[in-house]
């Protein structure tokens, strides 16, 4: 949910301002409106705060200046090259490069070649090395002879290796040791300045938030007062009151208008707050918006379990979030994730089972399972596990996708309705009375068994007042024939629109098919290997294939399970919701 906030406005003598900034920021509650970005980019100053803020930012993450990093990238760089040449130079064995400069100033050619081992001739040179199926051989020619014309052949002329191997060895050991010295002296100059460099980037910070809200400061009556605006949470209320009074700064406190840039700060529990991120992916709510995140929360949870759809997985993940939580498994992408990792992995396990699967492994229908841990699974619905003609699942993730759908059009007709008013909204509603009360009326006359007669009425009225609203109010005060025409087009975007909509949501049931499908199919070709009359090597083989394929499925179905359902949410739920995501954070101005 979103705090709600009070606008303050302040007007200060400009001697007193300073003083007046710095209370503010002590006490930490006020997010000060900011003037446009362009009044921001044309001062001078703050430019250079922020490119002084930026570097900083850059010599802390990559740990040291410029100069020491090139100087090691340098280093790295001169390893890997030693290393591919002493391996390009071991196929020739140990040789001295004096001895061979020798032979080219007594008059002699060396030309080194290689080959595959069924192409080479004995006339074309001297075999040096043979191996992994191929010939490296020497020519040599003296000043009197003609070389060899090598063109026609199958023969690749390869450059005199510049050292032996022993010695591009010693080349790398040699290159180690400078580089555990450019390393020692990173880590030497980390220890006397990174905490210096903190420290100067909190004050940076400071300074240009500082200059920020000077720049944001309207200056009256020739400069003598100073006037501000802010936001503060509701919360926070009584403490801004209380300095201000000691302060005796004159204030106007108001609730904020609708044309306001009002901040939002969320207000969340400890689950809905693991999904705050998501939101934040699309883009955070405007303050007369409703916050979408404890909807979007617990369907993405659900969508994601059903794309996952294996519990064996689900308990993978709980695994590996755990760990990242605790900080026993570092990745950097996943830093401080380890919490909706655990969410996510708890309910692909409970929705995997529910599913039947495990490790690829269908449950529902293995004999050793005992038959009491199956009753609670979704085979069991329908008739062997098909509602008509389609599979349960598949039913059950176009209900889902309704569901979904409905409760993001009540949430927009909510959501404009108090915004913008009833009127405004009749069309909004008489689309949601349509849609909702078809269903409804649909539900309960297949589980009471209402009569046709009292089915058909009732549809009749609900279609009579939505019409009303779609075709005919739609917009207050406008002519009734524009009215009309735009509730036909209205009609042909809902219609084509929805069903559209609807329809996208049988991808949750495809993947969740389709990961268990793979990961059976890896059992199966593990079962191969492992033949009728398994031994060591067999079961080597088995472990193998077993473990490399379901890690790679699960990698996949993660890819899939993430970026499907959040599909699912910042287009079909977040366009029939109305939701704009176009706000701004709360951002108090206060010390780092």
């Amino acid at each position: 949910m979103i705090t709600q906030m009070k606008k303050y406005t302040f007007l200060v003598f400009h001697r007193d301002y300073d003083s007046f900034l710095s209370q503010l920021r002590d006490l930490g509650v006020v997010h000060i409106t900011q003037k446009a970005a362009g009044l921001m980019e044309n001062d001078e100053q703050l430019q250079t705060a922020l490119q002084h803020e930026d570097e900083l930012r850059r010599i802390l993450k990559q740990g040291a200046p410029d100069q020491l990093i090139q100087e090691r990238t340098n280093i790295e760089q001169h390893i890997r090259e030693a290393n591919a040449a002493m391996q390009q130079a071991a196929v020739w064995g140990e040789f001295e490069p004096a001895r061979i400069q020798a032979l080219k100033d007594a008059g002699y050619t060396l030309r080194f070649f290689s080959c595959s081992a069924s192409a080479y001739q004995e006339e074309w040179g001297t075999i040096v090395n043979n191996t992994d199926g191929k010939i490296y051989f020497v020519q040599v020619t003296s000043a009197t002879e003609q070389p060899m014309d090598m063109s026609e052949t199958s023969a690749v002329e390869i450059p005199q290796p510049e050292k032996s191997a022993s010695q591009w060895q010693m080349e790398i050991e040699h290159l180690n040791g400078l580089l555990a010295a450019a390393n020692g002296r990173i880590e030497a100059w980390q220890l006397a300045n990174i905490e210096k460099l903190q420290t100067e980037l909190k004050e940076a910070h400071q300074q240009i938030d500082w200059q920020r809200v000077q720049l944001s400061t309207d200056r009256l009556a020739e400069g003598a007062l100073c006037l501000a605006e802010g936001f503060c949470p509701i919360d926070k209320e009584q403490e801004l009151n209380a300095m201000l009074a000691h302060a005796q700064v004159y204030y106007e406190e108001t609730d904020p208008e609708k044309e306001d840039a009002t901040p939002i700060k969320l207000h969340n529990n400890w689950f809905v707050k693991l999904f705050e991120p998501l939101t934040g992916m699309y883009g955070w709510p405007n303050y007369n918006e409703f916050d979408p995140t404890p909807i979007l929360g617990p369907f993405f949870l659900l969508f994601f379990a059903l794309c996952i759809g294996d519990a064996g997985y689900g308990i993978l993940l709980t695994l590996i979030g755990y760990l990242i939580y605790k900080d026993k498994l570092k990745i950097e992408m996943f830093e401080g994730l380890g919490g909706i990792i655990m969410a996510l992995g708890v309910g692909s396990t409970v929705i995997g089972y529910l599913m039947g699967g495990f490790f690829g492994i269908d449950l529902f229908r293995a004999a050793w399972f005992p038959e009491w841990a199956k009753a609670p699974m979704f085979n069991n619905l329908g008739v062997n596990g098909k509602i008509g003609e389609y599979d349960v699942m598949m039913v059950l993730t176009i209900l889902i996708g309704v569901i979904h759908l409905i409760l993001a059009m009540t949430i927009k007709a909510i959501t404009y309705t108090m915004r913008d008013g009833f009127r405004a909204t009749v069309s909004t509603w008489g689309w949601l009375l349509l849609i909702v009360g078809g269903i409804c009326t649909a539900i309960v006359a297949m589980l009471f068994s209402l009569p046709t007669e009292i089915v058909k009425w009732t549809l009749i009225v609900i279609g009579g007042v939505s019409a009303l609203g779609i075709f005919v109010f739609n917009t207050p005060g406008r002519n009734p024939l524009i009215n009309i025409g735009a509730g036909l087009w209205d009609t042909y975007g809902m219609t084509t629109g929805l069903l559209g909509d609807v329809l996208s949501y049988i991808r949750l049931y495809a993947l969740g098919l389709a990961g268990g499908m793979l990961g059976a199919a890896f059992n199966q070709l593990g079962i191969l290997v492992l033949g009728e009359n398994p031994n060591v090597g067999t079961w080597i083989g088995f472990v193998l294939i077993v473990t490399f394929g379901h890690v790679l499925n699960l990698l996949m179905a993660c890819l899939g399970a993430f970026v499907h359902p959040l599909r699912l949410s910042f287009v079909e739920y977040f366009k029939n919701a109305g939701y704009e995501g176009s706000g701004k954070l709360y951002q108090p101005f206060k010390k780092q």
